[in-house]
């Protein structure tokens, strides 16, 4: 197991989070609208526990469906979070929107609990549709002054890695009582989710 692809891509993806939050020291004596607003779009899905879970359970409940679900959905997420953002950054409303990102953690959690393994045709659209309500929250909270492009770049960069975390845990599936441990991490992103929607109706 110690050199499955699998095995391989949990390493690189563990890598690739935890050099996350090490970035900003990385460029903490640059200065300049242009890495500011690069570091401020990395760092801000980082920093919220509700697009955290609900992000690495993207690329979770994907390692779960397997192949092609396991590249598709990492890939669909961040296009339409993208799209989200810019309708965030050009102040167009997007209604419910802190609900609609606590009700994808509830929804990823579950389908992860109950390890239910949807179409594509369903899946594809559904995580896109939850990607617009993250995508939005990191648009509408842009840093004054900083680079549109370049923030959108680092939200988008982030969420990326976040995925390949997901991805990467999602290997444990493969290992003995490996699906009983990724199905108690739904829980706890159903767990999660619910906090937070009940955060959102307060």
């Amino acid at each position: 197991m110690t050199n499955s692809p699998y095995s391989r891509f949990l390493l690189v993806a563990g890598v690739c989070a935890a050099l996350v939050p090490f970035s900003e020291a990385a460029f903490a004596h640059s200065e300049g609208h242009e890495i500011s607003g690069f570091l401020s779009g990395l760092s801000h899905p980082i920093g919220g526990w509700d697009h955290i879970l609900a992000m690495i359970a993207v690329g979770l409940w994907g390692a779960l469906l397997g192949p092609p679900a396991l590249w598709v959905l990492p890939i669909a997420f961040p296009i339409a979070m993208a799209a989200g953002g810019m309708l965030g950054l050009l102040g167009i409303p997007l209604p419910w929107v802190e609900i609609g990102i606590a009700v994808s953690s509830v929804v990823l959690g579950l389908l992860i609990l109950k390890d239910m393994r949807l179409s594509l045709a369903i899946a594809i659209p559904l995580v896109m549709v939850f990607a617009l309500f993250h995508g939005h929250a990191h648009g509408t909270e842009l840093s004054p002054g900083a680079d549109a492009v370049l923030y959108s770049l680092g939200f988008v960069i982030a969420t990326g890695l976040l995925h390949a975390l997901g991805i990467g845990i999602g290997a444990v599936d493969r290992l003995p009582k490996g699906r009983t441990a990724v199905r108690a991490l739904g829980g706890g992103v159903l767990a999660g989710g619910v906090y937070f929607l009940l955060g959102a109706f307060a």
